[in-house]
């Protein structure tokens, strides 16, 4: 299933991708869905109004998350981009609601910043509360997977050691169209390609494949820490290509396009404007 929350005249709606048509699931958006234990009965259910496709306002997939987990540094060529060695651990930083945006939401760049980057990301999303999960506990926890463009301040986020500055900006983070259940993308360890265009010149390609640290693992290593909830979200990192280990470096402007896309999911298109 594809699933997504939309906005209408009435707030938003958590809706099913049938065709060319969203049906509404009777639920509020997909984090109140992900809620209920049978979510996935629920999910494939008759229900009731439909809405068009095209023309569709998609909401952040899980506007209100209870916690957005990133991980850094997991694709090698990224990596040795950024000049670091491959990590033991995930490197985890937060996210908040409040940096969401929809999938074709307009990123206003922050007039503090001149340099504004992308990083398309796998993201897994939670159907289940897991606390210290074993690997089946983990796999049994992914709802689905949807896309996720990190947009990163890089001058802030290298201010000090720590990166959550620069990452965390308000209306940011556009995350969607859909969340793909794992049973339409090959398991809940897919490999699916991913890029990053930015006016028609594609900077980022790579495989979920080559991940160092896979989604089970991740929410094995994640949930020890802390409990998952339904709808949480895990960024999953970034591969090779972002703007800010390019020489000359190149960063995102208002007029700029950016297209985060990864094969079976969809893609965030979104224009950056003047904030």
């Amino acid at each position: 299933m594809k699933l997504a929350t939309i906005r209408t005249a009435d707030g938003t709606r958590a809706v099913r991708l049938d065709g060319d048509r969203l049906v509404d699931l009777g639920y509020a958006d997909l984090g109140e869905l992900f809620a209920e234990t049978d979510w996935q009965i629920r999910a494939a259910a008759d229900a009731g109004t439909a809405y068009p496709v095209e023309g569709a306002d998609f909401a952040p997939v899980v506007p209100n998350p209870s916690k957005i987990i990133c991980v850094g540094h997991n694709y090698t060529n990224h990596i040795k981009e950024m000049g670091r060695e491959l990590p033991d651990h995930p490197t985890l930083f937060p996210k908040f609601a409040d940096t969401l945006l929809g999938a074709d939401d307009d990123i206003a760049k922050p007039a503090e910043t001149d340099a504004l980057d992308w990083e398309v990301e796998l993201a897994i999303v939670i159907g289940r509360a897991v606390r210290r999960a074993d690997e089946q506990q983990a796999a049994d926890a992914i709802a689905g997977f949807t896309v996720m463009n990190d947009i990163s301040v890089r001058d802030w986020q290298f201010r000090t050691i720590e990166w959550t500055q620069g990452k965390i900006w308000e209306a940011s983070t556009p995350v969607g169209p859909y969340v793909v259940t794992p049973d339409e993308v090959g398991g809940v360890r897919p490999s699916l390609e991913v890029r990053t265009v930015v006016d028609g010149q594609v900077m980022q390609r790579d495989d979920t494949g080559t991940l160092l640290f896979d989604p089970v693992f991740l929410v094995q290593y994640i949930s020890t820490v802390i409990t998952l909830r339904p709808g949480d979200i895990i960024a999953t990192g970034t591969p090779a290509g972002v703007g800010n280990a390019r020489d000359p470096k190149v960063f995102l402007l208002p007029g700029d396009t950016v297209v985060t896309e990864i094969s079976g999911l969809g893609a965030c298109t979104n224009k950056v404007v003047e904030a």
